[in-house]
């Protein structure tokens, strides 16, 4: 299908060769996808019921909300509720919100397009400014898999007593895995994710039935609170909850991965795939934001209604379990649901990064030197502060790399908006303007939040 002047040739890739014309809206040509692999590779049903075809979307909407849900929120949603009990509840509420929006366009761009962001963004802009955002987006990546190294590492010394730098090797290992799932087909890494997704939405399932939060308490949390601005320190683990849960690297990771279902080119087709794409992560973020509430709610219940207002670590957290809920489940099941969830987020995040590096320099590496520069540039920091500072020095060092990831949000989150309401680019598929609108607001929002959270760091 063309429109707006695009000519589209098939190519021999299985991909339509899009040619570059006064009318098409980018500045170069896009003739082969990331994950070329994985490409067009899963069916899609012609015939059948609305479930069974919307069964054939369902995954992609997993793989994202797993980032949402990684270590370095943990470690954000202990310190928000152990010091400031449900006030922050309101934050992880907005922050799922605007991700859940963020998403939804994510994955309308890839759908529309054949682009995931990093390819539109290396389509759309001039060099300089492309290896700009690439360093920008690869820094944040960094920043989320150093999350993610420490995270495996506190839960593999929690449940077998391994040395932190020791478990930090090990999770480094987990690139044999990657590869493994890699090569025995997208719908393996699907699986895994899902499991490991649901392991950790029945742990805190658990967790929260043995720490009976106070209801009232709990709704009254999710109504914003002005002291978040007044005060220095909340507006700081605040700004942690928002780069922990609406992570830049997952919007380049949505728009490529949807690309994985070889639906209709045609525009009922694309229609379709962005209706399902979209509620198969509408209602996958829903269920991550249940997990990031209910760590705020389990350490406010716990800790800041027994007056641990000092616990922010996950360590700190674990050993306090046992004790304050009565039963030692609770601890064990804290820790499983760490590992599954820094496991999770390591496979989504190589992905991330092979799509970042190819979309936005248009170079193939092969996926396992991709994830040893990633993994280096994770463990290097990660080995140096554990060696130098000690392993309490852990926590400080996760709330940190959401920090990192907030800073950077918006430039990722601009293009992103951009391309989207650009008729030029997307052609029917542009996003409404109510949700253009909104999509502008919740990008403003955070980039003035980040600003004053920069200015208030100096100062």
């Amino acid at each position: 299908m063309a429109w707006q002047g695009e000519v589209i040739k098939e190519g021999g890739s299985g991909m339509g060769k899009r040619t570059k014309s006064s009318g098409s809206g980018w500045r170069h040509e896009r003739t082969e996808p990331t994950l070329a692999e994985s490409y067009k590779s899963m069916p899609v049903p012609t015939k059948g019921s609305w479930f069974r075809k919307f069964l054939a979307f369902v995954g992609p909407g997993y793989m994202v909300a797993v980032g949402y849900m990684d270590p370095g929120n943990w470690a954000t949603d202990i310190a928000g509720g152990s010091r400031f009990n449900y006030t922050l509840l309101s934050v992880v509420l907005f922050s799922n919100l605007m991700a859940v929006l963020l998403q939804s366009l994510s994955a309308r761009l890839g759908i529309a397009t054949g682009r995931d962001l990093a390819q539109a963004c290396h389509d759309h802009y001039s060099k300089p400014v492309n290896f700009v955002l690439w360093v920008l987006c690869e820094l944040a990546i960094a920043a989320c898999d150093l999350a993610e190294i420490i995270g495996s590492a506190i839960a593999l010394k929690l449940l077998f007593g391994l040395p932190l730098l020791i478990g930090v090797i090990i999770t480094s290992l987990d690139i044999f895995i990657v590869l493994l799932l890699q090569h025995k087909g997208f719908r393996y890494i699907e699986s895994i994710v899902v499991t490991l997704f649901l392991i950790i939405l029945a742990c805190f399932g658990v967790e929260l039935f043995l720490s009976r939060p106070d209801i009232r308490e709990v709704a009254q949390g999710f109504i914003p609170s002005p002291d978040m601005i007044r005060n220095p320190e909340m507006l700081y683990i605040a700004l942690g909850i928002l780069g922990a849960t609406v992570m830049p690297h997952n919007l380049y990771l949505h728009s490529s991965i949807v690309q994985t279902r070889n639906f209709e080119d045609s525009l009922a087709g694309k229609k379709q795939a962005i209706r399902f794409a979209t509620l198969d992560s509408t209602i996958a973020l829903m269920l991550a934001m249940f997990v990031n509430a209910a760590i705020l709610m389990l350490a406010a219940s716990t800790f800041y209604r027994t007056g641990h207002t000092e616990i922010a670590e996950i360590e700190d957290a674990y050993q306090m379990l046992a004790p304050l809920l009565g039963t030692g489940m609770a601890s064990i099941l804290f820790a499983v649901a760490l590992l599954a969830s820094g496991q999770n987020s390591t496979l989504t995040g190589t992905l991330a990064g092979q799509i970042v590096m190819e979309g936005f320099l248009n170079v193939r590496l092969k996926p396992w030197v991709r994830r040893l520069i990633t993994r280096l540039i994770a463990i290097i920091p990660a080995v140096a502060v554990i060696a130098i500072y000690g392993e309490k020095s852990t926590g400080e060092l996760l709330i940190l790399s959401q920090v990192i990831l907030s800073l950077q949000l918006s430039f990722a989150v601009f293009p992103l908006i951009r391309f989207t309401g650009d008729q030029r680019k997307m052609g029917p598929f542009a996003s409404p303007r109510w949700m253009h609108t909104l999509a502008w607001i919740a990008g403003t929002i955070i980039a003035i939040l980040n600003l004053y959270l920069l200015v208030t760091t100096l100062a």
